[in-house]
């Protein structure tokens, strides 16, 4: 879905949540293969009986990938994402856990390299099943003013 949204309006307290959906084995071993994590804590389901979680764990990286991803349901033809502050993975993801995500608009700003755009910032929230946030990151884009397309 295509949805145009300038700067201007954004509106900060505003959020969006996201359906289900559950972690896999085949999505933890597909990501060790693409990142060539294959550390036991991810891979090896005898060693980890040995350590605190007793089950294997995801990667925080997976979790953060497959959280944005489900957040990616429209585009923004005048916004881009310009990166991930305060990523931080608060809780352990176990095969057989379903993540859901809320993303909330927290501050608007100016970007100080292009006047004709600014920063919008979202916070992002990452929880299991049992409604506990396993994973935090604020997402920031970069989105045109309105009164910057009007005057092109």
């Amino acid at each position: 879905m295509i949805k145009t949204t300038y700067f201007e309006e954004y509106v900060i307290g505003e959020s969006r949540e996201t359906f289900g959906r559950t972690i896999t084995e085949a999505d933890i071993v597909i990501h060790a293969g693409q990142t060539g994590d294959f550390f036991p804590h991810h891979m090896d389901a005898e060693w980890v009986k040995t350590q605190e979680f007793k089950k294997r764990i995801a990667h925080g990286t997976l979790i953060l990938s497959i959280g944005i991803g489900m957040t990616a349901n429209e585009i923004n033809p005048v916004a881009f994402s310009y990166g991930y502050d305060r990523v931080r993975f608060i809780r352990p993801v176990f095969i057989g856990d379903t993540i859901t995500v809320k993303a909330t608009i927290t501050e608007k700003r100016d970007y100080p390299k292009r006047p004709n755009q600014g920063y919008v910032i979202e916070q992002v929230e990452i929880s299991n099943q049992d409604g506990n946030v396993v994973l935090a990151c604020q997402h920031l884009y970069l989105v045109q003013r309105k009164e910057a397309s009007q005057s092109e």
